[in-house]
């Protein structure tokens, strides 16, 4: 690929809420190519999330939605090489890395929580994610804590 960018896949909205995006998460939550499974794992975890907030007036879509904002980063640090010494170059994310960043840190956190099924456990990373804390938000705060830190040498943009 010298010349031409690679075609952007186009990703299916999802039968029940007709979004794409919950359907890129499905895909990061599957195993093994078992799609209908990871799906029924993410509307029962959006079941136990409305059973959870019931007094939220927000649906469960839009709980995941903020809880999926809630863990965004904005910024990271890459390694960029500069006379032989490595240093931590905080950059931007681009918009498409963003949202695969948050999904892969709610995934990854809710599998690393304790509890009896996996819908369980993602209910429970995005009721947290939604208040703002857990695994994912404190991931995220890491990331931008990181980049204040090494703040001086932004001007080693790539």
């Amino acid at each position: 690929m010298r010349k031409s960018k690679p075609k952007r896949r186009v990703v299916l909205p999802d039968p029940i809420f007709n979004d794409p995006m919950v359907t890129k998460f499905v895909n990061h939550l599957m195993f093994d190519g078992k799609k209908s499974i990871a799906f029924d794992i993410f509307y029962s975890a959006l079941e136990n999330v409305k059973n959870k907030l019931p007094n939220e007036e927000k649906s469960s879509l839009e709980i995941w939605k903020k809880a999926l904002e809630n863990v965004t980063p904005l910024v990271e640090v890459r390694s960029r090489r500069v006379g032989g010494a490595t240093f931590q170059v905080p950059t931007e994310i681009r918009p498409e890395r963003k949202e695969s960043i948050s999904m892969k840190n709610l995934i990854l956190y809710a599998r690393k929580r304790g509890g009896h099924s996996m819908s369980d456990k993602l209910a429970a990373e995005i009721v947290d994610a939604f208040n703002s804390q857990g695994g994912a938000y404190k991931r995220k705060e890491d990331i931008h804590r990181m980049a204040e830190a090494n703040r001086a040498f932004a001007h080693f943009k790539f």
